[in-house]
């Protein structure tokens, strides 16, 4: 305990504060994702699948008893981004790849192999690297200083990019391939994902210093930054679902986390400049940290479809060699096995 207290001695009241609320959320979210996996499948069974265009799942309560758990882990993530810079907490959401993790192979028995344990030690691991290395939450007295900052032309840049890229991916490449490429609607969602999060800081500072006194309602700039998020968030949790409901849980929450948080540390970097405020060494030890996290998800993809023990160990070599002999990319295993569904 006293080795606790002297770091969060070492750290801004702000940044310990936004790491409690980024580790709150990280568990309402690593359980809603099982929660609305649930509900999913049941609605699946009555309607519309959602991974082939249903809504079905609007109608299961099941599924939104996962979604207000998913909000309210989300409200506490977008808390701690308006005292915490982004780069401190987004790597947090690797407990939630633990916990998601952990309860599907509890509750839906999608067996989590002993390398993926390992993987998931790792992501703790490199998670731990980051927030130890953090740089200081930017001071901010106004939302009009986000909305320039915002507005710089590298910022403006990476958005344009962002949303050509999602334009091409949603009309040219979801309708072909996503249903047998887990990429796709992962890769909506996490760029999509980078832009919110952005928005969402931008408006946590905002409702922060209108707390304290100083309204910052008043301009226009923070119902712009409220518009950008709400539909990002709708995009994301559309294409979110229908990942989900496709592909395999421990596979999904993985790949969306790794993706999701590359792509919000290098938008916080172009449009708050952390590393301005860091020492080579500190980014060098953050980027460490990342790649620790990236091993840690690595294992948990290649290991996904393994079970412990030499029999079965030797039936799945002797699958993927049958799966070789007959064509089959690597990609396919990737769908969620379930043997309810038509082929």
């Amino acid at each position: 305990m006293a080795a606790v207290r002297r770091w969060t001695e070492g750290m801004s009241s702000d940044n310990v504060k936004g790491l409690v609320l980024a580790l709150s959320s990280s568990l309402f979210i690593g359980a809603s994702f099982i929660v609305k996996k649930k509900g999913l499948k049941k609605a699946g069974t009555s309607g519309t699948r959602a991974g082939v265009g249903g809504y079905s799942y609007l109608f299961e309560p099941l599924w939104w008893i996962g979604m207000i758990t998913m909000v309210v882990g989300e409200i506490a993530n977008f808390a701690a981004y308006a005292f915490a810079p982004a780069i401190l907490v987004t790597p947090l959401g690797a407990l939630s790849i633990i916990i998601s993790a952990f309860l599907a192979h509890i509750i839906l028995q999608e067996r989590l192999h002993t390398f993926g344990i390992l993987g998931c030690a790792l992501c703790v691991v490199g998670s731990t690297t980051i927030v130890l290395h953090a740089p200081p939450e930017r001071q901010i007295e106004s939302v009009t200083e986000v909305w320039n900052l915002a507005t710089e032309p590298g910022f403006l840049f990476y958005s344009a990019l962002v949303l050509t890229v999602v334009f091409i991916l949603i009309f040219r490449f979801v309708p072909q391939y996503g249903q047998t490429h887990i990429m796709v609607y992962i890769a909506v969602c996490s760029l999509v994902g980078s832009i919110s999060v952005m928005s969402v800081k931008a408006l946590g500072i905002a409702l922060k210093l209108t707390f304290s006194g100083m309204n910052q309602l008043v301009y226009p700039q923070t119902w712009a930054f409220t518009l950008v998020v709400v539909t990002c968030v709708l995009t994301q949790i559309n294409y979110l679902n229908k990942a989900l409901d496709t592909f395999n849980t421990a596979v999904v929450s993985p790949i969306y986390y790794v993706m999701f948080t590359s792509l919000t540390i290098l938008a916080s970097v172009i449009m708050f400049k952390d590393w301005d405020r860091q020492t080579p060494t500190q980014i060098v030890t953050e980027m460490c940290g990342f790649v620790t996290i990236l091993s840690g998800t690595f294992l948990l993809h290649k290991t996904k479809d393994m079970v412990d023990g030499p029999s079965l160990t030797s039936m799945s070599i002797r699958a993927l060699k049958h799966d070789e002999e007959d064509g089959f990319d690597e990609g396919i295993p990737l769908k969620r096995q379930d043997s309810s569904r038509i082929p």
